[in-house]
């Protein structure tokens, strides 16, 4: 408890140098992400629509210790999709050619969402290139609750603080937009996007937390607790009246409280 305490309090009160813009061509996209901070790598993969940069003030905190590199999606912020296709399988792959590319064998990470469903894509097919993952309201599959939500998103229909969101981020504008919520509605139709099994769950060697909510709309609390029993190792933990965005707002210094004790061991 000492360890954690010490660890959490050096995140809160170091400062760290801005944030550097790069690019990389990664599988015939163009890949962009931000650099701040030395030490040990630490990825931060965003929600889908989202982007890097809504990782605001926790990718501040978290640099003070660790080189943080957060990253735009294919054809999220200012990332590209050529294809106008999203996977999270390929998603994992771009991540991995990207730690290939800065020569980086092994890193941290923490994902949320559509970042935490990639993380567990890539734990699972590159088992050696994560040491240690958070895993924030993501999960091994897509339920019927899920399924339903992305098949009916439209531009019209999609709430106003969501779609603000997409917005913010889309930095080629509003044909961005639209491309994004298509492919969103499109994964909820495809049965091979994300179908990873308990047998696979087991072999990812990154020690793990997850991170969920217990009032999470699109995925029920039952996938975060069957992963924690699949994922050797791993911990656990449920926010009470947590939604999809169970660390959001005033929960925010707790959750990167609790992430500087699991990454400090």
């Amino acid at each position: 408890m000492k360890a954690f305490a010490l660890a959490a309090c050096a995140l809160l009160t170091m400062a760290s140098g801005p944030a550097i813009a790069e690019t990389a061509t990664v599988n015939g996209i163009s890949l962009h992400y931000t650099v701040a901070g030395t030490g040990e790598p630490l990825l931060l993969l965003h929600g889908f629509g989202s982007c890097a940069a809504d990782w605001g003030s926790i990718a501040e905190k978290l640099s003070a210790t660790y080189k943080v590199i957060s990253i735009d999606a294919r054809g999220h912020g200012q990332s590209t999709n050529p294809g106008g296709v999203f996977s999270h399988g390929q998603a994992a792959e771009d991540v991995r050619a990207l730690l290939d590319i800065l020569g980086i064998k092994q890193a941290r990470a923490i994902g949320f969402s559509t970042g935490g469903i990639t993380l567990l894509h890539l734990a699972t097919a590159f088992p050696d290139r994560l040491s240690r993952m958070v895993v924030v309201s993501g999960t091994n599959y897509f339920p019927d609750e899920a399924r339903a939500i992305m098949q009916s998103a439209a531009m019209e229909s999609l709430p106003p603080d969501v779609l603000a969101r997409y917005r913010q981020c889309a930095s080629r504008g509003e044909e961005q937009v639209r491309s994004l919520v298509g492919q969103f509605r499109s994964l909820g139709f495809r049965e091979d996007d994300t179908n990873i099994q308990a047998a696979d769950l087991a072999k990812i060697k990154a020690r793990t937390l997850i991170v969920h909510g217990d009032r999470d709309m699109f995925f029920p609390v039952s996938i975060p607790v069957n992963m924690y029993r699949s994922i050797s190792g791993s911990a656990l933990w449920i926010v009470p009246n947590g939604d999809h965005s169970p660390t959001a707002g005033a929960d925010e210094t707790t959750f990167v409280n609790e992430v500087a004790g699991f990454m400090a061991n």
